[in-house]
């Protein structure tokens, strides 16, 4: 079985679903777009000009966590979601949180000043707004996230959507010169690295760290050197426009 997926593989909702793909063991064809570039037919797949998308055969999403239980139920093993109600409830609680909060903190607050704004729109970092971000929304963040992991292991046993989820943003926090402090945050800084450690994360990293090192208009070149197995058709156009929501 194979899937296409619309979205670059800098996004963490990206990161999410082609992980969630691995662990299913399900190959999956990319059109690496970023979204702000997508022409008009990605916005009739995609009406809210969100990434990732999923088209499968003739039925298409355009959420992450719509797209991962879609996967879950058409192909239950192996299982991602906990199979108790409470403990599946709380991965999706935590899943959401990242897709929100962090999504707004770690992506919109903070990948989006150092990297979206330079690249995209060709706008100059907000150093204040990133200072308040670094000492005041982030660890807000993290002092939730280590009330919440586990000092071993992960969250639920085996690997779940919600170690996947919350695990993602972290990647973009890097690409953003953000570690965690150990010291400060040690439950959380050691779980992220147990996470992003998954042989599932370790296949995406040449991918991603070649993207942040290239120009927009070269991705799809570059990923096709590193063997990325991408769609015959893209729907992406050269120039940029705002989505119609931020998160």
């Amino acid at each position: 079985m194979s899937v296409k997926i619309i979205g670059s593989y800098l996004s963490p909702y990206v990161r999410k679903v082609l992980v969630a793909l691995h662990l299913k063991g399900l190959d999956y064809e990319i059109d690496p777009i970023i979204p702000f570039f997508g022409d008009e037919r990605f916005a009739a797949l995609s009406p809210l000009r969100r990434i990732p998308v999923l088209v499968d055969g003739a039925l298409t999403l355009s959420d992450s966590s719509v797209i991962c239980q879609y996967l879950e139920e058409r192909y239950p093993q192996p299982a991602l979601y906990p199979a108790d109600i409470d403990e599946r409830a709380r991965a999706r609680w935590l899943e959401e949180y990242a897709d929100t909060r962090m999504g707004e903190v770690f992506i919109w607050q903070l990948f989006n000043q150092v990297a979206i704004n330079r690249f995209v729109w060709g706008t100059k970092t907000d150093e204040a707004a990133l200072g308040r971000t670094l000492a005041e929304e982030v660890p807000q963040v993290l002092d939730y996230l280590e009330t919440q992991l586990p000092q071993q292991g992960f969250l639920f046993g085996g690997v779940s959507i919600a170690d996947i989820s919350l695990a993602a943003f972290f990647r973009n926090a890097a690409f953003a010169r953000f570690r965690i402090d150990a010291g400060r945050w040690p439950a959380t800084a050691a779980f992220v690295e147990r996470v992003l450690g998954l042989e599932a994360f370790g296949r995406l990293k040449p991918f991603e760290d070649r993207l942040m090192r290239t120009p927009i208009p070269q991705h799809r070149a570059a990923l096709a050197e590193l063997g990325a197995p991408l769609a015959a058709e893209s729907y992406a156009t050269p120039v940029p426009r705002r989505g119609i929501m931020r998160i």
